[in-house]
């Protein structure tokens, strides 16, 4: 599975992006946006069920982004902006057990590259 993201850049504080992955070489039932700025480790972001029946957000983006798939595609919309935003976004793939979406790491087997966002005050 190759992953490949997109959209990242440079807004300032309050400003919209999207991020988009695209997805190649295989299929995996669940889809993860992770994050890590520097000197800390890399942080969940959002998840989404291969259908986009189920999705899960860290208490930190919830209600400020959305996570959504078409497809090979997986997108994170992202509103509100904030400096604490600013980190290297990664898409990664996985497995939903059927209950519930994993929020670490671990739990993700393939990984893009990242795509940076900086959010400026």
């Amino acid at each position: 599975v190759r992953l490949a993201e997109s959209g990242g850049g440079l807004v300032q504080t309050g400003d919209s992006l999207r991020l988009s992955c695209a997805a190649s070489g295989g299929a995996a039932n669940a889809m993860g946006w992770f994050r890590q700025a520097p000197g800390k480790e890399r942080e969940f972001v959002a998840a989404i069920t291969q259908t986009g029946g189920l999705t899960a957000y860290s208490d930190s983006v919830k209600g400020r982004f959305t996570i959504s798939r078409h497809g090979a595609l997986m997108y994170l919309q992202m509103f509100g902006l904030k400096p604490e935003d600013t980190a290297v976004y990664y898409c990664a793939s996985g497995w939903y057990n059927g209950i519930y979406l994993k929020t670490t790491t671990e739990a993700y087997d393939y990984w893009g590259q990242g795509t940076q966002v900086t959010v400026s005050s």
